[in-house]
């Protein structure tokens, strides 16, 4: 789509017992609505009795696919933030579900694909959709129904979506941003971008393609699949670049960098938010990714001082720090403005909903991320956002990540003309 766009941890166990009772909750009386996931009717589980019901979908990866840390805490974070709006009034007159159409997807096309078309007439918007092959699958039926929905990945390609409403940067300019602050403090002659293949990992291999030749490098590229590291590891022992971009999950950013270090490999690695989780550094590559390691993430981490972060802790309570949970709290400031919007207009329908997402200019995320990164009116290029932040694995920090750069966008991502997504113009 190139015209111009109209922008905008619990446990496993504990996953699996929010699938199944979802799938087994709602009744389709409760539907003769004014919209399709809009009942009069109050919700099953309703803070505010008297008000009626919006349902969103989740569709994530919640038990057995390479994301699941991802997707189990950041699903419950986005149940924490709506209830939360819920004990605040609701929405126009609406508390807001997000749990009687919660999906598992298990990382996989063909059943997030499935997932969508079961309950895409039941649900106002999808406030979860992990995967960015997965929600491209669905990105036919978003516009046929004109639903919005909220991505857990961070591809350029949703920036010239009109039904997808993302927060934070692209792998794409995280990955520009991470070689130019190598490129200020080390000495690169050579890098490398190890990656799955699709949005994900070709995204940000592209923005890291794109700042390797803006400073003059020379950049090997090495896909890689899920469990399947050892030709990559090989590619990087062979080709001794000084910075390795890496673009996959944890269990396998973890095995390419400690197995890549044990080899005798001298360089660097810089990981897409993604390929972290906390669990790594009671793993056998620890050691490696302590003083080997940094990331690329698109905000700051769960035990972070500003007004969303605390909202954020004191609303899930109890819980083993986890920025996932970060993730999803911060992906549901946006739509929580769009559905503001649309119930003031008196439109709280579908086209009501896209409307108001077209003429959002500013999103209150409380100080979790700056404001220039809230405007969803412009085109692509004007609207994109493009700052992130690094942080290196440390220990003593809550979520075994110390922050050690505040919000910047390199050069490289200054001066990019975002005309088409990242991965289709290198």
């Amino acid at each position: 789509m190139d015209s111009v766009r109209s922008r905008v941890l619990g446990t496993l166990t504990a996953a699996a017992m929010l699938v199944s009772s979802a799938a087994c909750a709602g009744g389709s009386d409760a539907y003769a609505s004014p919209a399709p996931g809009v009942t009069k009717k109050a919700c099953p589980h309703a803070v505010n009795k008297k008000h009626g019901c919006i349902y969103l979908g989740v569709i994530s990866d919640l038990t057995s696919g390479p994301f699941k840390a991802l997707g189990v805490a950041s699903t419950r974070a986005e149940q924490a933030f709506w209830e939360r709006v819920n004990r605040q009034g609701g929405i126009g007159g609406y508390d807001v579900d997000v749990t009687t159409y919660v999906r598992d997807n298990h990382y996989d096309v063909a059943t997030h694909r499935k997932a969508f078309e079961e309950i895409q007439g039941k649900v106002l918007a999808l406030a979860q959709t992990l995967g960015s092959p997965q929600t491209d699958a669905i990105l036919e039926g978003l516009h046929a129904a004109k639903m919005i929905a909220v991505p857990a990945s961070w591809t350029s390609k949703w920036e010239f979506e009109d039904a997808i409403l993302e927060s934070g940067t692209s792998y794409c300019f995280e990955s520009m941003n991470a070689v130019d602050y190598m490129a200020q403090n080390s000495t690169l002659k050579k890098t490398m971008a190890v990656h799955y293949s699709g949005d994900y990992g070709d995204d940000a291999a592209a923005g890291a393609k794109v700042a390797a030749d803006a400073h003059g490098l020379t950049h090997v590229d090495v896909k890689t699949a899920q469990g399947s590291s050892k030709a990559a590891v090989d590619a990087i022992v062979r080709e001794k670049p000084d910075l390795v971009m890496l673009t996959t999950g944890p269990a396998d950013a973890a095995v390419i960098v400690g197995e890549s270090v044990a080899r005798g490999f001298k360089g660097s690695f810089v990981g897409s938010n993604p390929s972290w989780d906390k669990s790594l550094l009671k793993g056998p590559a620890a050691k490696a990714l302590k003083t080997r390691y940094l990331l690329a993430a698109p905000w700051k981490p769960f035990a972070t001082d500003d007004p969303g972060h605390t909202a954020m802790r004191a609303a899930l309570g109890e819980v083993d720090p986890n920025d996932s949970f970060t993730a999803g709290w911060t992906e549901s400031y946006p739509l929580k403005a769009v559905l503001q919007r649309a119930a003031d207009d008196k439109k709280l329908t579908r086209e009501g909903v896209l409307d108001a997402l077209k003429q959002t200019t500013f999103v209150d995320y409380e100080g979790i991320l700056p404001k220039a990164a809230g405007n969803f009116s412009g085109d692509p290029n004007s609207a994109a956002f493009r700052q992130s932040v690094i942080g290196r694995p440390d220990d003593r920090e809550f979520t075994g990540i110390k922050i050690i750069t505040d919000f910047f966008a390199g050069r490289t991502a200054q001066t990019y003309r975002l005309g088409s997504p990242c991965n289709k113009t290198s």
